[in-house]
């Protein structure tokens, strides 16, 4: 009989099996949680077995998980994880969950829920102090996210006294089969990228909801607020995220004048990488057309998530898009859009770099109000377009107008304008995105240190390291925003004032960036048994083949296809990985993943396996 961790962790995951409404608990020991502490460690520790089913296979588990610091108060660590095999990629998939529902779950009594099994009927699966239920939702089948959260409030108490602290919920995109289906996480949060949407549609699942009286027990209360309160000088000196330039005030559309000013934003589907009509449409002219009003993650200083007369105030990435991109200069146009994407269960990003890319296939120079409005009805209704970008280019028979990796459609930065963000995407165990080692940091923020954005020298090193701290991070419950400013050294502080000794010891900083890189490998044995390869890390020709807008004082050329090669096996060679991309046997038993090395090794000359 082991001893439970008190102190962080409730100490209890919950596995629900939709198909027979079974459930029971796991009550992990603590070296369990020192070597996967919660998060995307967690969820990828669930996910990992099961790697060879597909997505919409009844034992494909659907992980929603915590961290350690979620909910406990600590300065920007209010966020969970969601986890599955993306239906976009077929990659590992997984996202942030942001809102109210991570710290409901903790409350609820939980670290995770693993969700496995196939509903008979659309159902709901509510959590509160331990009671599991789940509720019948065939009259939600063609809700929107709006009307499912108008539901919860109303059935559920969603947000009231003695209801439902939290939940997450699917909309009309994922009931459709549309592969862009995200998650709203509350009103104005959406995460999901990849497909993460019908993971739960295939389960017959229209949305979670959590809440409890269950306390998060800290071990060192002063040390807690002594390591707070050096995390939240750090934060507030940061004029990128509290500056009045900064995230703070204007989200992360605070960075869309940034990539403009750089000459890395990615326009008419990266064609181009200026935007002419930058000043119309960027967060200044965006907070015009009504007040902002902060809706970020309860107590979070820096409350990235704005409204702006009732709609969300679109990210950088999901603002670039639906102006740059898809060469659109009317801000309401753009608001407009988002919100659609929102009600409809859209992943913003994804929906706009198809359309996009179904401009180019056309012909078209642009979407008008009405017809924007009634493609991005189309895609969510499962439509050609709702397939994503490669699919559609594909069966166009143009795949190179396709700006995705593994499929998943690139971010806001063009990679001619930040070349080691350009690599951090095709390295990305998830497809096109930079989030994983976010070397927008250096290359445009200069943050820790500036690095030449136009050179790949040296960015291996950088990425990997990076991608193990924010694994880490990811892992802890804390948002990777933070680490702009806060590093893992302070939220390592709070970690042990929270946890205390783990297995008989604290957690040091080493620790948190072992468990990130595990994670990191692990994603790359799920990807390798699934048939990825070098091959797939890689981006589209033509980010090597035709140059970005050159700025008033110098050029943005096209990236050096033979350095690209280099830096890319030279972050092979640091992250233990073979010329294909694939974990070495040796360090796979390093980090004590010995049990996967025959998944995934080479066979040897002469073996027959």
């Amino acid at each position: 009989m082991h001893t439970h961790c008190r102190h962080g962790w409730s100490g209890k995951i919950l596995h629900v099996d939709l198909a027979t409404g079974n459930r029971h608990e796991q009550t992990p020991a603590p070296d369990f949680y020192r070597a996967c502490p919660g998060g995307r460690s967690l969820t990828m520790h669930h996910i990992l077995p099961h790697c060879h089913r597909q997505w919409d296979d009844p034992a494909m588990p659907v992980v929603l998980s915590t961290g350690p610091l979620t909910g406990t108060g600590v300065p920007m660590a209010h966020v969970g994880r969601m986890a599955s095999r993306s239906p976009l990629t077929g990659t590992v998939g997984d996202d942030t969950l942001t809102g109210t529902f991570p710290a409901a779950l903790k409350h609820a009594g939980y670290d995770a829920v693993v969700i496995t099994g196939r509903a008979p009927e659309p159902v709901g699966l509510t959590i509160r102090d331990n009671a599991v239920s789940l509720v019948d939702a065939a009259s939600l089948l063609t809700a929107t996210t709006n009307e499912l959260f108008d539901h919860l409030e109303r059935v559920h108490g969603l947000n009231k006294p003695d209801g439902m602290e939290g939940a997450l919920c699917i909309g009309p995109s994922a009931t459709n089969g549309c592969l862009l289906a995200g998650v709203a996480t509350a009103r104005h949060h959406m995460t999901g990228r990849g497909g993460l949407g019908l993971c739960l549609a295939a389960k017959n699942l229209r949305f979670v909801a959590a809440g409890g009286d269950h306390a998060i027990a800290i071990h060192d209360p002063e040390a807690l607020e002594r390591a707070n309160a050096d995390i939240m000088r750090l934060l507030a000196a940061s004029p990128a995220l509290m500056g009045p330039y900064g995230i703070r005030h204007w989200g992360s559309a605070a960075f869309l004048d940034l990539t403009h000013a750089r000459r890395m934003m990615p326009t008419d589907n990266f064609r181009t990488t200026f935007f002419s009509y930058t000043h119309k449409v960027n967060a200044p002219a965006m907070a015009a057309q009504g007040a902002l009003r902060d809706r970020g993650c309860p107590g979070c200083p820096v409350q990235c998530v704005k409204t702006t007369a009732g709609r969300i105030l679109p990210g950088v990435d999901a603002l670039s898009h639906f102006t740059a991109l898809i060469n659109n200069a009317d801000p309401d146009m753009a608001l407009d859009a988002v919100a659609l994407c929102a009600k409809l269960g859209l992943d913003p990003v994804s929906a706009a770099a198809t359309l996009a890319c179904n401009m180019e296939l056309s012909g078209e120079a642009g979407y008008g109000r009405a017809e924007l409005s009634e493609t991005l009805r189309r895609m969510a209704s499962g439509g050609s377009l709702g397939k994503g970008a490669a699919l559609f280019a594909e069966q166009c028979g143009m795949p190179e107008t396709a700006m995705t990796v593994k499929g998943l459609e690139l971010p806001g930065y063009d990679a001619r304008g930040a070349v080691g963000t350009g690599l951090a995407c095709a390295l990305s165990t998830r497809g096109g995105c930079h989030l994983r080692a976010f070397p927008v940091s250096h290359e445009v923020l200069r943050k820790p240190v500036a690095t030449d954005r136009f050179s790949l020298a040296g960015k291996a090193r950088i990425i990997k390291l990076a991608e193990d701290a924010i694994a880490g991070a990811d892992s802890l419950g804390i948002c990777s925003t933070a680490l702009l400013a806060a590093g893992l050294e302070e939220y390592g502080r709070a970690l042990s004032a929270v946890t205390g000794p783990v297995a008989g010891e604290p957690m040091s900083v080493a620790d948190i960036v072992r468990a990130g890189e595990i994670t990191c490998m692990q994603e790359r044995v799920m990807n390798a048994e699934n048939g990825f390869t070098e091959q797939h890390d890689d981006l589209p020709g033509r980010f090597f083949s035709a140059p970005g807008t050159p700025g008033p004082d110098r050029e943005t050329p096209a990236l050096d296809r033979d350095e690209f090669l280099n830096e890319r096996s030279a972050y092979y060679a640091v992250r233990g990985l073979d010329d294909h991309g694939r974990p070495r046997p040796e360090k796979l038993r390093k980090l004590g993943l010995a049990d996967l090395v025959f998944a995934t090794a080479e066979p040897e000359q002469g073996d027959e396996t």
